[in-house]
């Protein structure tokens, strides 16, 4: 295979190759595709050479740093490794060396800006492993090794700019307005390394609604286990303020299940906290053994129940007493006394977030399914794998690349804020 590369004075370059074709079908396809990436990696290499310098002497951070020579180093591009002669800087009293052409190009550890995203985002949605077996399907063999730590500086730099770089606030598409603003967090949980066990992911949505209750965007956060939630409520702290800052007026809501240390935080920024109508339907369906003799009868009790919580205005106090007076009975002890008691007890501390009546009529949502959907999409689906365990490190890195991936529009944003910014060297040694 023969690559040729040439540059016309129009500033554009031209790339030809050669191939042999095969005995069959799959043999051609397989060098075609070598020899069109073995043609891309040094079309990359002729792009990367044009972000060098000149060789002459440099100013950074007020030491003057001078050209070592151009010296050659393998940069790895969505093609394959490609050498590249570059300047290397260091000062008269040495110290670190400085390579200006790795700055201006973007260049994540040794990966072009299109193949850290490509390998990053790979690495957000599966393990290393079978991110590297999928770009040998595509013929570009790399380690798994490699997967993971060009993963790893892509969220040292989502977190190095997280309070430096403000994204865009969604907004509605044309003839919709957004009328509400719904907040949610939850916990799930993940399996660490060492002795700690299983330990809580925090997991947190931000979504926009129409008028109608059609949901419109979902911003998603999340944060590794840590003991206290700081980490966590600052980010959802921080990405609320923004769309504050675009939607000050609209209706803020808070949606979550029953989980106490929740709300303190929900009902701190939010007008309307609402409980999760599935989870309240979950303790009606367990009382209605203790409503009824019968399987049809408690049947019939909670599907009734549940409609009464749902439509009706005063629905949740009539339950209420409803419960409490059967308990007045004579329905003690056992099961069906232990399920009234916990029945009552729930609804008796979450009536004032249970107004189903009114908050459907206002359009708000009245589940927590889409922060329920987050803790699969964002946690589970990713970090609860067979066999996989986890430090606090590798955590923060994947949960921080996951939700920029989820997020949509997120991940594109980013990577335009890396190419316009740039980034601090990763520094951080390979594992």
């Amino acid at each position: 295979m023969q690559t040729d590369i040439t540059a016309p004075e129009n500033g554009r370059i031209r790339v030809t190759f050669e191939f042999a074709p095969g005995a069959t079908m799959m043999e051609s396809e397989r060098n075609l595709q070598a020899a069109a990436n073995q043609a891309m990696a040094a079309a990359t290499g002729e792009c990367l050479s044009r972000f060098d310098t000149d060789g002459t002497p440099i100013i950074i951070a007020g030491r003057n740093l001078t050209s070592k020579g151009r010296k050659a180093k393998i940069y790895q591009s969505p093609g394959g490794p490609v050498s590249v002669e570059r300047h290397v800087y260091q000062s008269s009293a040495g110290g670190r060396i400085f390579c200006p052409m790795e700055q201006a190009a973007r260049v994540v550890r040794t990966a072009t800006p299109l193949f850290a995203r490509q390998v990053a985002s790979k690495y957000a949605n599966t393990d290393s492993g079978t991110a590297a077996r999928d770009f040998a399907e595509h013929g570009r063999e790399i380690a798994r090794t490699y997967v993971r730590e060009v993963g790893s500086d892509v969220a040292l730099i989502a977190s190095e700019k997280e309070e430096a770089w403000e994204f865009a606030v969604p907004r509605a598409p044309a003839g919709k307005r957004v009328g509400t603003v719904s907040l949610g967090i939850d916990g799930t949980c993940m399996l660490m390394c060492r002795d700690e066990g299983w330990r809580e992911v925090m997991v947190g949505t931000i979504a926009l609604y129409d008028d109608d209750g059609e949901r419109l965007h979902t911003t998603y956060i999340a944060a590794a286990p840590e003991y206290g939630k700081e980490t966590f409520l600052t980010r959802m702290e921080r990405e609320l303020a923004a769309v504050r800052a675009v939607y000050p007026e609209v209706r803020y809501a808070g949606v979550a299940d029953g989980a106490a240390c929740n709300w303190p935080w929900i009902e701190r920024h939010t007008t309307w906290s609402i409980l999760d109508f599935w989870h309240a339907t979950e303790y009606l369906h367990a009382v209605s053994a203790a409503m009824g003799e019968g399987e049809a009868a408690r049947r019939r009790w909670a599907e009734q129940a549940c409609h009464r919580l749902k439509h009706e205005p005063g629905g949740v106090g009539a339950l209420l007493d409803e419960m409490v007076a059967r308990r007045e009975e004579g329905v003690r002890g056992g099961t069906r006394g232990e399920a009234l008691d916990k029945a009552i007890t729930y609804f008796d501390n979450n009536r004032d977030r249970m107004d189903y009546p009114t908050y459907r009529a206002m359009g708000l949502s009245i589940g927590s399914g889409v922060t329920e959907a987050a803790c699969k999409c964002i946690a589970k689906a990713r970090m609860c794998g067979s066999g996989m365990r986890w430090d606090t490190k590798g955590a923060a890195e994947v949960l921080s690349l996951r939700t920029m991936v989820k997020t949509e529009g997120r991940w594109d944003e980013f990577w335009e804020k890396v190419s316009r910014y740039g980034f601090t060297k990763i520094t951080a040694p390979k594992r």
